[in-house]
């Protein structure tokens, strides 16, 4: 029964059985993490090939011999076998190493030192740099704009995207230089960006003409289901519309093959990658081109991409089906929270009642589960509704799972009770 027709009494009788449960929960010494995005150990385990590649052979399809310096734009095999991913053509793609994150910090600083191709002078030169940032959101994009004292400016996220009208209004600011946008299973709420947003994106009218849409594609093949969804082709799309140097894609290895020791991929206009790597060709001589080859050797092909993620959402896919099971099944009758059921990328995200999400975050803490704190998924840290929380299933066992869901399922009903009651 909701709560909403629920008595005092009925919520009072509630509150103090779900205490009850809590105390026992408590008692058992959990320690229990759904705070990041981790691949589990048996997923690591389906790239361990890896750490034997790659082997007495050390040249590229060029010739080239990975062990020593050079080849600051990556190997070329790599970059075909990811091209149809990156919707880039080779000649726009560049590899790095091992973290996307850290392209993203080199852009955006690279940017507010030097300018972009496009800008009249660098963006700390300006009295304010804003961003757009759609919400909720992946909280390592807003910390490294914070950072560096970007203005961040949030705007509705919804299902297809981003809500146009509101970033519209927004870049008529010419202080507004760039929006972050995960196209493809959003972090935290699955959201895909349609195309017809991408288009729209794409084409809007920016008061400033160096205005950047940091594309950060990370779960472009990282599906929960037979369904492959694509994303969109936002390096084309702003090329059709005049708008060539407006989208700089992101993407990585790090959930595909080893966190820890993947390959990064940086693709945009051809003006933007001499840009790009003028400014990098100054922090470093070139990548690890030995793990690129082992990668290459690996993978194979972009089938070989698609082959190693079809087992890994063997693995990930049933905890996803655990999370949302347990949380219909524990509060889909009482109507104080709502969860998303993603078709992709790493996380679920949890609207509990307004007003209880740290609530229910310092009670889980309480009882051994340690969560991604509320509000992470807004800039600052701060969501001013207080009820999204990010679930992250993807390390746990799943038996550590359903116990931790179980705990948290008890913690929402609390926090929820406890609000009803005040």
């Amino acid at each position: 029964m909701a709560f909403d027709d629920l008595t005092s009494d009925q919520i009072q009788s509630l509150l103090e059985e779900q205490r009850a449960a809590y105390e026992r929960l408590t008692a058992a010494g959990l320690k229990l993490d759904l705070t990041r995005g981790k691949p589990s150990p048996e997923q690591l385990d389906l790239s361990n090939a890896l750490l034997t590649l790659p082997g007495e052979e050390f040249t590229d399809a060029a010739g080239t011999d990975t062990r020593n310096y050079g080849g600051l734009v990556g190997l070329p095999e790599l970059r075909e076998i990811f091209a149809p991913i990156l919707q880039a053509p080779v000649e726009q793609i560049v590899v790095g190493d091992n973290a996307s994150l850290s392209l993203m910090h080199d852009t955006l600083v690279y940017s507010l030192l030097h300018g972009t191709v496009d800008s009249p002078a660098p963006w700390s030169a300006e009295e304010t740099v804003k961003f757009v940032c759609p919400v909720p959101g992946y909280d390592r994009h807003f910390a490294l704009t914070e950072s560096y004292g970007v203005e961040m400016i949030p705007v509705d996220l919804h299902d297809d995207g981003p809500d146009v009208a509101q970033v519209r209004e927004l870049v008529k600011d010419p202080a507004v230089k760039g929006m972050w946008l995960v196209p493809t299973y959003g972090n935290p709420s699955g959201a895909v960006v349609s195309e017809a947003v991408a288009a729209e994106l794409a084409a809007l009218e920016t008061a400033a003409p160096d205005f950047r849409i940091f594309w950060d594609n990370a779960y472009a093949v990282h599906h929960l289901t037979e369904e492959q969804t694509k994303t969109a082709d936002i390096i084309g799309l702003c090329a059709a519309s005049g708008n060539p140097n407006r989208p700089v894609v992101f993407a990585s290895t790090s959930k595909i093959t080893f966190a820890g020791s993947g390959v990064c991929f940086f693709a945009s206009s051809p003006d933007n990658v001499a840009w790009y790597l003028k400014h990098v060709g100054k922090r470093t001589i070139g990548p690890d081109k030995v793990n690129q080859l082992r990668h290459v050797r690996f993978l194979k092909d972009v089938d070989g991409v698609h082959a190693l993620m079809a087992r890994h959402r063997e693995i990930l896919a049933p905890k996803f089906r655990q999370v949302t099971a347990t949380l219909a099944d524990r509060l889909g009758a009482y109507g104080v929270a709502t969860w998303t059921e993603p078709k992709g990328g790493y996380f679920v995200s949890l609207d509990v009642v307004d007003g209880t999400a740290a609530r229910v975050v310092e009670l889980a803490k309480g009882a051994g589960v340690a969560m991604t704190p509320a509000g992470a998924s807004f800039p600052y840290g701060k969501d001013p509704h207080d009820r999204n929380i990010r679930i992250a299933p993807s390390y746990p066992s799943p038996e550590e799972l359903g116990t931790a869901i179980d705990v948290l399922a008890t913690c929402v009903l609390i926090a929820a009770a406890e609000q009803a009651l005040a």
